[in-house]
């Protein structure tokens, strides 16, 4: 079973890198296209890395989701009825790294919940990265 959990963690987490990945490919071609006013473009690629972690989380949620639902993957114990939302709620909460605690995952979906948060933290911090590259060309335009 530890292999399934380590295979399917590691399908999800590849999914959502390349989503990433494709947002800001995407978002590097748009910035350049969109005739707007140099600042707004920054704002632009704001709102598209915000609009990538809102779908990898999602992504995650989806997953979680599937996994309380089927037996021997774990649940999800605390405050939640079970529901897509809850899921969403938790998986921001872990991919944010802010974890407030009134959800906690036990079973195997632990191992999910300790590799999004790191990918999480992998991911802001590439977006960081990205948005710092385009306010240099276009910072001093604003």
């Amino acid at each position: 079973m530890l292999l399934l959990v380590f295979l399917i963690n590691t399908l999800v987490v590849a999914v959502v890198v390349i989503v990433h990945y494709e947002f800001l490919r995407l978002l590097s071609k748009l910035i350049i296209l969109v005739k707007i006013k140099p600042r707004l473009r920054i704002v632009f690629g704001v709102f598209g890395a915000l609009l990538a972690h809102a779908v990898e989380v999602w992504i995650f949620a989806f997953a979680y989701y599937a996994m309380i639902n089927l037996d021997g993957w774990g649940q999800l114990s605390g405050n939640i009825d079970g529901s897509v939302l809850d899921c969403v709620y938790f998986s921001f909460s872990v991919f944010s790294t802010v974890g407030f605690g009134d959800i906690v995952p036990l079973g195997h979906l632990r191992y999910l919940t300790g590799i999004e948060s790191l990918t999480g933290l992998v991911l802001i911090t590439w977006s960081a990265s990205f948005l710092y590259y385009e306010m240099q060309k276009y910072w001093h335009k604003a």
